[in-house]
């Protein structure tokens, strides 16, 4: 009986230290913010801020943090990761072949691309797990990909999903996360704070230079700025304010994680906890819709650092809705994600 041709599914995330420890932590900074999507500066000018500067002075804090995250079993990311990869084989079926890869570190995308060939599929489909598109993130995802299958000599039908921040099924999630949560408390205010990109970025995005007005253009997606980050953003709140039925007032979009001096996208997260206190608000129910796994920037950043920040002004409870992680729906998006490419 002849065998079935199989698809490939690689699932990619952004990444993790091999460790909390200072050299896999330095070791996974400089791989990730060399890439020049990241940050987009001139080389030799890239290679002096990050070996000679960011590297060696950030990697021993950014270390104590990843221990405060760190779990028995490793990092929550690629905890997940592998759950993910797990379930999503499970669902789909001895047709398809998943693999999980990260764009910095390990298992790299490159290895779980071999991974893919040495299984022979007719086909391989990338999903990035990034809700919303953006170049520092699936862009790059993009570039990684295809340097590898560059060097093959036969490649496979590729597909690669842009984004799936408009997915029924990516905000009922969240939403089912946040009832839970809403069931034990009440809010008089709900956050949603994403991952910020610098401002040049966004920028760069509007090719022929006229939409982009960095905050007068993303109230709807159009032809112009569906590939626009901080649009994707804004229509990803609309959604679940949509699904929640909050009212105009009870929500802010702000974005968080900025890195250097820069103008990065507004509004900034710290600043508006600090706003929101002084207004007397005391309990924020927040959201982190640009990430899929608990990670540094939603446990760490949003649950910890934001809420100690909230407290010190005056609110007094920001709790975190958590990330999708192994959530039965979101491995269902996932196969719907896989079927529909």
């Amino acid at each position: 009986m002849a065998k079935k041709f199989k698809t490939g599914v690689l699932i990619v995330n952004l990444g993790t230290p091999d460790s909390p420890n200072t050299p896999d932590v330095r070791k996974y900074l400089r791989e990730f913010l060399m890439d020049g999507r990241v940050i987009d500066i001139p080389y030799i000018s890239r290679w002096m801020l990050v070996n000679l500067i960011i590297a060696p002075f950030r990697s021993p804090k950014s270390a104590k943090i990843y221990k405060e995250l760190w779990t028995e079993d490793g990092s929550p990311l690629k905890i997940y990761g592998e759950k993910n990869e797990v379930q999503l084989q499970e669902i789909l079926g001895d047709e398809y072949v998943v693999k999980l890869g990260m764009r910095y570190q390990n298992p790299s995308i490159e290895s779980s691309l071999l991974a893919l060939r040495k299984a022979a599929v007719k086909k391989i489909i990338v999903i990035p797990l990034f809700p919303q598109y953006a170049s520092a993130s699936s862009g790059s995802v993009y570039e990684e990909v295809t340097r590898v299958l560059n060097t093959w000599q036969s490649i496979p039908e590729l597909k690669i999903v842009n984004n799936f921040y408009h997915k029924d099924k990516f905000i009922e999630a969240f939403v089912l996360n946040a009832r839970e949560l809403q069931d034990k408390r009440d809010y008089d205010h709900v956050l949603f704070s994403y991952h910020g990109v610098p401002e040049r970025q966004v920028l760069k995005g509007d090719d022929d230079k006229r939409h982009c007005k960095l905050g007068t253009c993303c109230s709807t997606i159009t032809p112009n700025n569906q590939f626009c980050y901080r649009a994707q953003c804004f229509e990803t709140t609309r959604l679940l304010v949509k699904q929640m039925g909050l009212k105009e007032g009870e929500y802010t979009v702000s974005f968080q994680s900025r890195l250097g001096r820069s103008e990065w996208i507004k509004p900034y997260t710290d600043k508006v906890i600090v706003e929101l206190a002084a207004k007397g608000v005391k309990n924020i129910l927040a959201f982190s819709p640009a990430f899929v796994s608990d990670c540094l920037e939603t446990t760490i950043e949003v649950g910890d650092e934001f809420k100690e920040i909230f407290q010190e002004n005056g609110g007094e409870n920001l709790d975190l809705v958590p990330s999708l992680n192994d959530m039965p729906i979101w491995v269902e998006l996932l196969k719907e994600l896989t079927l529909e490419s």
